[in-house]
Order: C-alpha cells, then sequence, then structure tokens
C-alpha cells in the first residue's frame, strides 16, 4: 500500500479548517431559555406535520371513494406509459378487469326504509338520488348521466314475491358484470307503491313517464320494467296499458326477462327511473301532461268533437256493488227532470264495467258535467274537456275514517284542469257495532251504499248546471271552444 507523508496530509487539514463555517453560531449560549436559531426541533412539531399530512391525503382520496375512476381514466394512463404496446394492452385490459369485479349490486327493496317506504328516497333504489330539469318538473334518475359518472343501470334477479331478492348496480358501459346482458334502447323503469291493475294507480305511476317524454324530444321506450315493492310485475290492467298505447302511439313492451337466469345481470343502454308518481310536479306542468294524454287517446279512438256550442253533456257514471246508489233508477230519473230544464243539456248514463275503453274515451270527451260515486272510474275525469264539472258521491262514515285518500279524485281534478263541485257525503248506512269514529267500522263503511237525497240532490244539480251553461256562453263567445281539440298535441312524431 502507498504511504504519504503524515506531515503533508496534516498540513492540508490545518489549511482549510479556517475556511469551514462554524456549526455554532458565536453567539450561542446553550444555558439560555431561548436562543435565535432559525428552527428549533420538537416532537410535537412532527406529529403536527404528519397530521396535516394525513388530513390531506384523506381529502383528496373521498371522491375516488364515491366513483371510481372511469375507463377514460385507464385509457390514459395506458396511452402514455412509455412500456411497450403489449404492455399497454395488458395494463388496460386487467383494470376493466378490475372495474368489472368492483361493480356492487344492492337490493332493490331496502328494509332498512321499511318504515318510511313511500318517502324521500324511497326504499327502492334507496342509495340513488331524484333530479329534475327544472321546478315544478317530474323527479327522476336518468342512466347514463353527469350524475351516475357515465354509468348505466344493471339489474339482477326478477323474484315477484321479495324485492330484496332483486338487486340493482352501476357499471361502466366498457366494463359490464361478469355474464351481463346490454338490452339496447331506452328502458323505463316504474316504482309503483299499489299496484298497476287499479286505473287511477297505475296511471299515477306512469304519468311521470309521460310528462318525461314530452320534456325530451318526445323520445319512445323500447321497454317497460315494472316494480312493485321491488318485486317484478309482467303486466298491467288494459286500461293502463292502452292509454300508454295511445300516448306512446304503439304496443307497450312489459319486460320480464324471460331466458335470463336469476343470476344474471341485465344492463340498460339508456334508462329512466320514476319512484314519485308526479309528486313535486306543479299543476301547470301537470296539466299540460294530461292534455297530451287526452289528445292522444281522442286520436287512438278515432274521436269527432263536432259538438254545437251550447250542448251541456251530463254523464252518470254508474257503479254495481260497493259504493253504488242504492236506486239507481230513481237518481237516473231526478238527474233527468233537472237536465231536461235547461236547453240543449243531454242526459247520459253508463256503467264503468261494461264499456271498451275507446267508448270511455268517447263518453268523456262529449261530458261537461261528470257525476259518479266515488271510485276508480272518477279517473276518466281528465278526458274531458278542460273546465268541465265533477260531482263525486260518498257512502256514510268516509270523511271521518278513509283519509286523504278519499280526495284523491279532487286533486285530479284540479291537476288536469277541471272544476270539482263538491261531494256528498251519505249520513245514512249501514250500522257499525262500534264507536263510528272506530277505524274497524271502515271495514264496513267501505262497502256501503249511496241513497237518495231527493232535496239537496235536485239543488245542487240546478247549480251546477247554472254554472256550466254560463261557462258554454262565455266560451261560445271567445270561440275557445273548437281549440279544445288541439290541446296538448305537442308529440305527434
Amino acid at each position: 500500500m502507498e504511504n504519504f507523508p503524515q506531515t503533508s496530509e496534516r498540513h492540508t487539514h490545518t489549511s482549510n479548517i479556517h475556511n469551514i463555517p462554524p456549526l455554532v453560531p458565536k453567539y450561542y449560549n446553550p444555558k439560555s431559555k431561548h436562543n435565535n436559531l432559525s428552527f428549533n426541533y420538537s416532537p410535537k412539531h412532527s406529529i403536527i406535520i404528519l397530521l396535516i399530512c394525513l388530513t390531506i391525503f384523506l381529502l383528496f382520496q373521498i371522491p375516488s371513494l364515491q366513483f371510481p375512476p372511469s375507463i377514460e381514466s385507464f385509457k390514459k394512463v395506458a396511452s402514455s406509459s412509455s412500456s411497450p404496446l403489449g404492455n399497454q394492452n395488458s395494463t388496460n385490459e386487467d383494470e376493466i378487469e378490475k372495474l368489472k369485479h368492483a361493480v356492487t349490486f344492492l337490493p332493490l327493496k331496502d328494509l332498512r326504509y321499511s318504515s318510511t317506504a313511500a318517502q324521500g328516497h324511497t326504499w327502492f333504489m334507496s342509495s340513488m338520488y331524484d333530479t329534475r330539469d327544472e321546478e315544478g318538473d317530474v323527479q327522476y334518475q336518468k342512466f347514463p348521466s353527469n350524475d351516475s359518472k357515465g354509468r348505466i343501470l344493471c339489474i339482477k334477479g326478477h323474484d315477484t314475491h321479495d324485492g330484496s331478492w332483486n338487486y340493482y348496480a352501476l357499471a361502466w358501459p366498457e366494463a359490464l358484470p361478469h355474464n351481463a346482458t346490454l338490452m339496447k334502447g331506452l328502458t323505463f323503469v316504474s316504482y309503483n307503491h299499489y299496484n298497476y291493475d287499479n286505473i287511477w294507480h297505475g296511471l299515477s305511476a306512469v304519468f311521470p313517464f309521460v310528462a318525461w317524454h314530452m320534456k325530451n324530444g318526445c323520445k319512445l321506450p323500447s321497454r317497460w320494467v315494472l316494480y312493485h315493492w321491488g318485486e317484478l310485475r309482467a303486466k298491467m290492467g288494459l286500461w293502463i296499458r292502452l292509454v300508454l298505447q295511445a300516448t306512446f302511439d304503439g304496443p307497450i313492451n312489459i319486460e320480464v326477462f324471460d331466458g335470463v337466469e336469476d343470476e344474471q345481470p341485465v344492463c340498460f343502454e339508456e334508462a329512466v327511473v320514476m319512484r314519485h308518481n308526479e309528486g313535486g310536479m306543479s299543476r301547470q306542468r301537470r296539466m299540460e301532461t294530461y292534455d297530451l294524454i287526452r289528445c292522444k287517446a281522442r286520436m287512438f279512438c278515432s274521436v269527432s268533437l263536432d259538438r254545437r256550442p251550447h250542448e251541456i253533456g251530463m254523464t252518470l257514471f254508474m257503479r254495481t256493488g260497493a259504493r253504488s246508489f242504492t236506486n239507481d233508477a230513481a237518481v237516473i230519473d231526478l238527474f233527468k227532470t233537472e237536465c231536461d230544464k235547461f236547453t240543449n243539456c243531454q242526459l247520459y248514463v253508463a256503467y264503468s264495467n261494461n264499456l271498451t275503453f275507446c267508448q270511455q274515451v268517447e263518453l268523456m270527451s262529449i261530458t261537461d258535467i261528470l257525476v259518479s260515486p266515488h271510485g276508480a272510474q272518477l279517473t276518466n275525469m281528465f278526458l274531458m274537456d278542460r273546465n268541465s264539472s265533477v260531482m263525486e258521491f260518498f257512502p256514510k262514515g268516509w270523511l271521518k275514517l278513509a283519509g286523504v285518500g278519499q280526495y284523491v279524485y279532487h286533486w285530479i281534478a284540479s291537476w288536469s284542469g277541471m272544476k270539482h263541485q263538491g261531494a256528498y257525503r251519505d249520513p245514512n248506512g249501514e250500522p257499525c257495532p262500534y264507536p263510528e269514529d272506530d277505524r274497524r267500522c271502515m271495514s264496513i263503511f267501505k262497502g256501503g251504499k249511496i241513497g237518495l237525497n231527493d232535496t239537496y240532490f235536485r239543488e245542487w244539480t240546478r247549480i251546477v248546471l247554472k254554472d256550466v251553461q254560463l261557462r258554454k256562453v262565455d266560451e261560445a263567445t271567445k270561440n275557445s271552444l273548437n281549440s279544445k281539440s288541439t290541446i296538448g298535441c305537442t308529440c305527434n312524431l
């Protein structure tokens, strides 16, 4: 080993030591409590800095927990990589595979909200938020959309008895769950808390889809998926089906997922979900929607609107069984007598259970005063011209015990532009063995019948006829009667 002279090494060290700055300032006093240093180390400082860094990190992570990174982000990462092309494709496929496995299915019916099933988010697709285009419009969910971050709706299961065994999820179109079927076109997904057979409950469930249809370029659905409490339904009442067939210009396709296994997901290229009926819609929006359905129904049934300007049509829309009149013949004779006292008044008598859909549409188109007991047949009122009148009749006991549902036809009259002329409530009827405000009495009163109150019925009828006669004269003067034939026909494609 080569040895350097010791004197030379020592000389070099000594000659450079004066150029090294002191490690401690000359004015530093170790006994002093405060020294003028640029930084004082403390364990507390380290903890604070660590907590700040951790907080910032978590804040940046929250958005990624809510919405997974999109397919496009993976494509950008792959395209910007300096790795060979084969590795880029492999990386992209791996990330898509991860997204497929990341799709999480949740129960359509969330039992945690069973006590508030029809409120707020409802227990149907409870994790999702509704949107609306503007104040007064219908509430809905749209997939894909900005709200869903471009993801589409997927359904798994088609149980007809327990909605908690049917599931939903959102997935990227490029990363659908394994073994998924993609259904092309627009799908309407309807939630009904009651049923699709009753014409009122059925109409209230499908009504918001008509409103959305009007606001979105009159787009037509390829299929309907019907749910009641999250349970799949395969049909709707004939009256509802024909209303929709007339409104959407063709037969209604109700999807039942034939040939699809329970565990096989089905995804929809485009889907609109409704779960709040017409709730939240303004009266103006509702009237416009009813205008369209009325006009489309008349076109579908080829109904002529050639009527004399001052003609008054009064229709007794009768029921059989529960909530019918105790003496139909006496009621018919009374209204005919009062109608004959007014020039151009024509009385029509019909039973709702023996008319076809188009016969009901035609009858309502010539009706200015609808006289009927409380019941689903009153839903037909929106098929009358705007500003027509409704007279409603109740059996004994309904006012105290029937709840807010007894006012539904009062509401429909307002929403469709009609005039509800009040209701007669029979004070007499079958006795109840319990106190009459006892809820158990409703089971008796619900099927009750309506007696004849000659004096009240005649006076009430004269008042309504006089009101309609004045309206007819006013309309004829303004030449507005014939214009109603085109009200609301905004979706003639």
